[in-house]
């Protein structure tokens, strides 16, 4: 008996309920549109010409913001250049303009409030002395930390 009077309270045996899909495909297409206009694209351009040394214990660096991208080149490319910038073209013609490049680059992550990072892309057949080189330059305009680039296996290249 209670059972036939909450069938009658409930509705209609012949109605079924349906659900109106089309405003939450709106709201899915907002958060869509919202997340791709508030993300930001970080991107580290690389010299194919620096042959990037392999390391078995790598690890991925999950973190791209603050990056200073300088590249060393082995005796191969050293005419033109032992230390370049990011896009490879670049060149240092001293240890004063890497400073003075790194402490320009320092203060604009600074203004950001991002904590600056040296990302050395040293080539394999360089030698550590050079590497060297940048991470003194580096200490002098006042960033300390220091991403060595390698990969896992050849693989990577």
């Amino acid at each position: 008996m209670s059972s036939k009077k909450l069938r009658s309270v409930q509705g209609g045996a012949g109605d079924e309920l349906k659900i109106d899909m089309s405003p939450m495909i709106d709201m899915v297409f907002l958060l869509l549109i919202f997340f791709l206009v508030n993300a930001s694209l970080v991107i580290v351009k690389m010299d194919k010409r620096v042959t990037i040394p392999v390391a078995t214990n790598s690890n991925r660096q999950s973190e791209k913001k603050g990056r200073i991208v300088i590249n060393v080149y082995g005796d191969e490319h050293s005419a033109e250049g032992r230390f370049r910038m990011e896009d490879g073209k670049t060149v240092f013609g001293s240890d004063e303009d890497m400073e003075q490049f790194i402490k320009d680059e320092k203060e604009k992550m600074d203004a950001l409030g991002v904590i600056p990072k040296i990302h050395l892309r040293g080539d394999r057949d360089s030698l550590f002395k050079y590497s060297r080189r940048v991470i003194r330059v580096a200490a002098k305009a006042g960033v300390n930390q220091v991403i060595f680039v390698s990969y896992a296996t050849d693989k990577g290249q």
